[in-house]
């Protein structure tokens, strides 16, 4: 740990660096799927917080079958990558354990991500070696056609000053000068659902609406609640958030509604309206508008993609986020980096209290600099 010019990350954010750096850049000539198959392993164990994990070399041999010999060639692979750093070396030395006859020193870990990805993917970093952490990410940029097909240029960014937005607000309490009469029905941006839903139901359609908004860009100013409202008629046919996301992005759409819930209400009417017979399939009526989501291809890749992702990611249980939010108050700085490379992720961890004090006393103490 105080030798390695590598940072240390969680074992989510790990385990992507690592496919990286395995698959994409091919540094190292000898590893492979056996490689990726021992990093599994290893962030499967790993602690959420900290990113230390245990070696245990034959338990690691049994679970991924293969060989020690094999294991400890591909974690030597993972140290000389800069993916792996030692927090202790293991040895024979007998610990003398109460009930056990011998017990050696075991050996320990750290999850350790490389400058050179950093560097591929456009992070900023501060600090150096194992306490360096992400500091800002960078911003995809906007192509697009120029006229005439000749070239490529940037879109420049839509004027906020063009068009007054106004801020979607949920009023929640009560207030003494709302008037007692029966207020008149009103028209909605929701689509008509005259199915009643559980609220086990609601609760699941606005934790699919919080995976579709971050991955389609025009619907980021949108309430979760009112977004997975809009999104019901995809829910009810069962598309998951990799395939709504898939859907939304399909239509390419190039600005952003002032009401991105009312816009997937009136688009998704519209398009019951113009829907072929039953008796003719649509591949035949209509055979270059349809979306992705109808593709046997696509949903073969996201079928075989969701069970990668099984295996890729490690499960996260109650007791993770228990722990994480109950010791985690003095650890602001390692949980503000980790909201910096993964909010998601972070607010899935810790919650949005004591994500919200680390970035605080992050920033205060940036500001301080």
């Amino acid at each position: 740990m105080e030798a390695t010019a590598a940072r240390h990350a969680q074992p989510r954010a790990w385990l992507r660096a690592v496919v990286w750096l395995v698959e994409e850049a091919g540094l190292h000539p000898r590893t492979g799927e056996a490689t990726l198959r021992i990093a599994r392993d290893l962030a499967g164990r790993m602690d959420y917080t900290a990113g230390t994990v245990l070696y245990d070399l034959d338990g690691t041999a049994a679970r991924c079958a293969l060989s020690r010999a094999t294991v400890k060639r591909h974690v030597g692979y993972l140290r000389e990558l800069g993916a792996l750093a030692w927090v202790r070396h293991g040895s024979r030395r007998n610990l003398r354990l109460p009930g056990r006859p011998y017990a050696g020193t075991a050996t320990i870990y750290a999850a350790t991500i490389p400058y050179v990805y950093d560097r591929a993917h456009g992070n900023r970093t501060a600090g150096q070696g194992f306490g360096a952490r992400v500091v800002g990410v960078p911003v995809p940029s906007v192509h697009t056609s120029s006229a005439g097909g000749l070239g490529r240029r940037v879109r420049e960014p839509q004027s906020l000053a063009a068009r007054p937005r106004k801020p979607v607000v949920e009023v929640c309490g009560k207030f003494k000068d709302t008037p007692r009469r029966r207020a008149r029905p009103q028209a909605t941006d929701h689509p008509a659902d005259s199915t009643p839903r559980s609220p086990l139901q609601v609760a699941a359609d606005i934790r699919i609406a919080a995976q579709v908004r971050p991955r389609v860009t025009w619907t980021q100013s949108e309430g979760l609640r009112r977004m997975a409202y809009a999104l019901r008629p995809l829910i009810d046919q069962g598309l998951d958030a990799h395939d709504i996301a898939a859907e939304l992005t399909s239509w390419w759409i190039n600005w952003r509604p002032a009401r991105p819930a009312a816009y997937i209400t009136a688009h998704l009417r519209d398009r019951m309206a113009v829907a072929p017979h039953e008796d003719l399939p649509a591949e035949a009526s209509h055979p270059h508008t349809a979306g992705p989501t109808g593709n046997p291809a696509w949903q073969a890749w996201l079928r075989e993609r969701a069970t990668a992702t099984e295996f890729l990611e490690p499960q996260r249980t109650d007791d993770d986020r228990r722990h994480a939010r109950l010791y985690g108050w003095d650890r602001w700085a390692e949980i503000a980096d980790h909201y910096v490379t993964d909010p998601d992720d972070a607010l899935d961890l810790y919650g949005t209290r004591l994500c919200g004090y680390a970035v605080k006393r992050a920033s205060d103490g940036w500001a301080r600099r």
